[in-house]
Formats: structure tokens, C-alpha cells, sequence
């Protein structure tokens, strides 16, 4: 196998610790494709005198043009104005990267009493993220939801490839569009486009009831995949991080059609920074599935089957999920597992 380049950006806050758990997971599982560390985020920036416009240096985007994907770790976005985009916006604009994906699932030991099983497919170079806003006056600004045809058609049909790829037989379609009828409508009919000639059963629910029966009556959502713009789904798989008992549990990335960025779906956490006890799940999965990705499945397969199984023991996991373990104890932990599979 001709071996494939990946670039990892460590990140800020506790970026750090979980990347470094998560890449002496791949390094010991013996994964062949190159890694390349590169810079990014706003710790670098503060540290270089907040002179480039970007929290990405120009050398590390020359490393990601060279790269078949990346890694990017949990990044800070500081909320003044004329701060950098985020890290996360600015690369999945620049290679297209339309499909953030979060599957979601439950763990039995974490709730018993609810399953949840589904995956969360968000658009993400369209709607209020392209950043389009205006001023009118000191007091009013305007905020442009810019939705397309072949920017929904894109998406939708990759949802749908996701969906006949893992044998889902139901699309939900996540809209406001009794309000926003003109771009929610666009939305709606790409999605009504993308299941013709399928057996896929779609639905369509607005936005608040989403929440609402997200929460009261998770379970009829299992085996869907949920499709929505930009603000919408940001919003529910984050409610959905929640029902499954953690954020520090889910895992993501964002595909197009030439490459992928894989990352935690959590934020950066700099309270937690330094201290060895944050949960290193979300990023060692997001890494796992980079892996395969890069076409080393076994060595993917056998970090998230490790991975399930040392939480639904329950013996070494960390304080957010019913533990005392640190980030390296419970990295160990899933190493040991993963290993002895892959020897198997």
C-alpha cells in the first residue's frame, strides 16, 4: 500500500493531551500512513503577535494542499470582531468539505434506559456560517443565510450515499420552512430530489419540535440519518452529544469529494488544559476512523471496537462518564485492547 500523508493540528486548550492520546494510539496499532504535525489555532496566533489574518499559517495550509486529509484538534475561536474565522470554517470552506458528519449512538453502560442510534449530517459551507453580515446602524446588523440548489443537491446525495452504504432506510429532514420558505423550501426539494427512486422513507420535521422530541422520545429516531443546514444541526447534534451522556464522546468529520477533516466534535476546554483528566474518546475515534479513511481499516475497526468495549466496562474511564481515570489511563486502557485485537 503506497502510503498517504496526513497532517495533525494539535490544537489549543486540551487539543494538546487528547491529539497526543490519540496518536499513540495509531503510532502503536503500527498505522503506515505518514503523519505530519503542523500549527494551527489561536494559541499560535496570540504567540505570534496576532499579525497573520488567519489562525492557520501559511505553512501549515501548504502542508494540508499536500496532505490526502487532517486532523485538526479542538481549536479556540475568539468572539471579537475582526478575530480570524475559525479553523473548522476556514478549512471546510477551502476544500469543500460540505458533509459535517457526527454518528451518534448510546453506550448500554452509560444509558440503560435510552438507545439512540442514528447519524447527524449537518451542510457546512452554506447558511449563517458563510459569515455574510452587514451593519446597517451602531444598533442593527444583518445576517445573510445564503442556501443554494447544488449546494443542498451535493449534500443530500452524499446523505444518501451514507444511508445506502450502512443499509438506513429513513431520512429526516430538519427545517423552519412555515418561516423560511424560500431557502428551507430549496433545502426540502433537494432532499425530496436525493431519495426518488429509493426505498429510503423521508420526513421532514421543523426545527423546535426536532428539539422537543429529541428529548422526550429519542428512540424513534434510531436508524435515521438526520440531515439539516449549517445552524440547525449544529444545534441538535449537540443535543444529541447530550443524550448519549457526553460530548466527549462523539466523534466527526467533514468530507467532500477530494478530502476529509476529522476532528472531536468538542471544543477546546482550556479549564481542563494541563490536567490529564478530560475524556480522549471523541478524538481517538475521529482518529480511528481517519485511519480508515486513509485505507487502514483493520487498524480503525480495532480502536472503535476497544473503544466500546473498555467504556461499557466502565473500569478505566474518565470523571464525565462515571470514572477516576486520567486522559493517559484510559488511552492505555483502549491501546491495550486494540492491540491485542489487531494481534488476533
Amino acid at each position: 500500500m503506497l502510503s498517504k500523508k496526513a497532517a495533525v493540528m494539535k490544537g489549543d486548550g486540551i487539543g494538546p493531551e487528547v491529539v497526543d492520546s490519540m496518536l499513540k494510539i495509531l503510532r502503536e496499532c503500527s498505522l503506515e500512513s505518514e503523519i505530519i504535525l503542523c500549527e494551527a489555532g489561536s494559541e499560535q496566533w496570540e504567540k505570534n503577535g496576532r499579525k497573520d489574518k488567519s489562525y492557520i499559517p501559511d505553512e501549515t495550509m501548504k502542508i494540508l494542499e499536500e496532505s490526502d486529509a487532517c486532523f485538526k484538534g479542538p481549536t479556540t475561536t475568539i468572539p471579537i470582531p475582526g478575530a480570524p474565522r475559525s479553523v473548522a470554517v476556514t478549512l471546510r470552506q477551502k476544500f469543500e468539505l460540505y458533509s459535517n458528519i457526527r454518528p451518534t449512538k448510546t453506550y448500554d453502560r452509560l444509558t440503560p434506559d435510552r438507545k439512540l442510534d442514528c447519524v447527524c449530517f449537518r451542510e457546512a459551507t452554506e447558511g449563517l456560517y458563510t459569515g455574510i453580515e452587514t451593519k446597517i446602524t451602531d444598533d442593527a446588523a444583518i445576517a445573510i443565510r445564503k442556501i443554494t440548489r447544488p449546494g443542498c443537491d451535493r449534500f443530500l446525495n452524499s446523505a444518501m450515499k451514507w444511508a445506502n452504504h450502512n443499509n438506513m432506510k429513513k431520512m429526516v429532514a430538519i427545517t423552519k420552512r412555515n418561516i423560511l420558505k424560500q431557502t428551507d423550501g430549496i433545502f426540502w426539494n433537494s432532499a425530496q430530489k436525493a431519495v426518488e427512486g429509493t426505498d429510503v422513507e423521508l420526513s421532514e420535521i421543523y426545527i423546535d419540535n426536532m428539539a422537543q422530541q429529541m428529548v422526550v422520545a429519542p428512540e424513534q429516531f434510531n436508524g435515521a440519518v438526520l440531515v439539516s443546514t449549517n445552524l440547525f444541526m449544529d444545534i441538535i447534534s449537540e443535543l444529541a452529544s447530550g443524550l448519549v451522556g457526553s460530548i466527549g464522546l462523539i466523534y466527526s468529520a467533514n468530507m467532500g469529494d477530494n478530502f476529509a477533516m476529522f476532528e472531536a466534535a468538542h471544543g477546546s476546554a482550556p479549564q481542563f488544559a494541563g490536567q490529564n483528566k478530560v475524556n480522549p474518546t471523541a478524538t481517538v475515534l475521529s482518529g480511528a476512523w481517519m485511519a480508515q479513511y486513509l485505507g487502514e481499516k483493520e487498524i480503525g475497526d480495532a480502536i472503535f471496537d476497544a473503544t466500546y468495549q473498555v467504556i461499557n466496562e466502565g473500569k478505566t474511564v474518565t470523571w464525565d462518564i462515571g470514572g477516576t481515570a486520567s486522559t493517559t489511563q484510559m488511552t492505555d486502557a483502549i491501546l491495550a485492547v486494540a492491540k491485542d485485537k489487531l494481534s488476533k
